[in-house]
């Protein structure tokens, strides 16, 4: 049987969109805590502000996020940035010495006054004793640097995280109002194709360049209709397109931006619907999208 290469490209990506289910759970908890939600539960004085976390306070914090062993912890920068880590206390051996640190399995950093637009981000970091973490470029710096957060060790107090200057710890320990997994008439895994398959919230990834939430609401015509939030600049952005009909389970829908739309056909998986994959086309240029059901619904 001959593929074209459009149809290959198309089988690629859902290839590559069905190993990655597995790892949007995590994903997903994590990321349900969003600038917004953060700012709430501070001003409503459910997160309690700290100078410093001991090694203890890290170690038996409970664990929040499925698939991880780290405690959540939540910081508000020197110049007021909110950032969120995942983050444990650790060991990391040098020939006959071992060091502690603080393992950062993850860490985001919001613009303000947006929901979910990032400025820094990171992963598997490791703050070494008296060596400062710059949330808002995103980079470890020497202890003559202006920072936010500060990893000291000595005899008498142990490992200790520190807040430096202005800046605010808060050790989250149960979840947030808001990053609740709402119920919905979401497909279960083994559920046969139907139309209601397109309502829902989506992560979409779009060419390893652009991404976001992608909500999605389609009627008994299968006109689609909803939105696109961002992470890039946190804005939201009109959805509009068409369900099949032939085949029924393909989709074309389109995000209209301020100066430009970008275009988009695919196809919905047809057991269980827990993806959208295709092909994205943005100023004339083609590449490969997919959307992977979020719990977010």
């Amino acid at each position: 049987m001959k593929l074209t290469k459009r149809a290959g490209r198309v089988s690629l990506f859902l290839l590559l969109a069905f190993k990655s289910l597995g790892n949007f759970a995590y994903a997903d908890s994590f990321d349900r805590y969003t600038n917004a939600v953060l700012q709430e539960a501070i001003k409503n004085g459910l997160l309690t502000p700290v100078q410093s976390l001991t090694a203890s306070q890290i170690s038996d914090a409970p664990r929040l996020i499925p698939n991880s062993n780290s405690a959540l912890i939540v910081v508000r920068t020197q110049n007021g940035f909110i950032s969120k880590l995942l983050a444990q206390i650790a060991r990391q051996k040098f020939s006959e010495q071992v060091l502690p640190i603080l393992l950062i399995e993850r860490f985001i950093t919001y613009r303000p006054g947006t929901e979910r637009s990032i400025v820094a981000e990171g992963r598997n970091l490791h703050l070494y004793p008296d060596f400062i973490l710059h949330l808002e470029i995103g980079q470890i710096v020497p202890n003559n640097i202006p920072g936010d957060l500060r990893f000291r060790c000595d005899a008498q107090g142990g490992e200790t995280l520190e807040a430096m200057a202005q800046a605010q710890i808060y050790l989250v320990t149960k979840p947030l109002p808001g990053t609740e997994i709402k119920k919905s008439a979401r497909p279960g895994p083994d559920d046969n194709y139907r139309l209601e398959f397109f309502n829902g919230t989506f992560r979409l990834y779009d060419d390893g360049r652009r991404s976001g939430i992608l909500r999605l609401q389609v009627d008994s015509e299968g006109n689609l209709t909803g939105e696109f939030l961002s992470d890039a600049t946190g804005n939201k952005y009109p959805v509009t397109g068409k369900v099949g009909p032939n085949p029924r389970h393909a989709v074309q829908f389109s995000i209209r931006f301020p100066q430009s739309v970008q275009h988009f056909s695919g196809y919905m998986f047809t057991r269980g619907g827990q993806a959208i994959c295709g092909v994205s086309k943005f100023q004339e240029r083609e590449a490969g999208f997919y959307a992977v059901r979020s719990e977010e619904e």
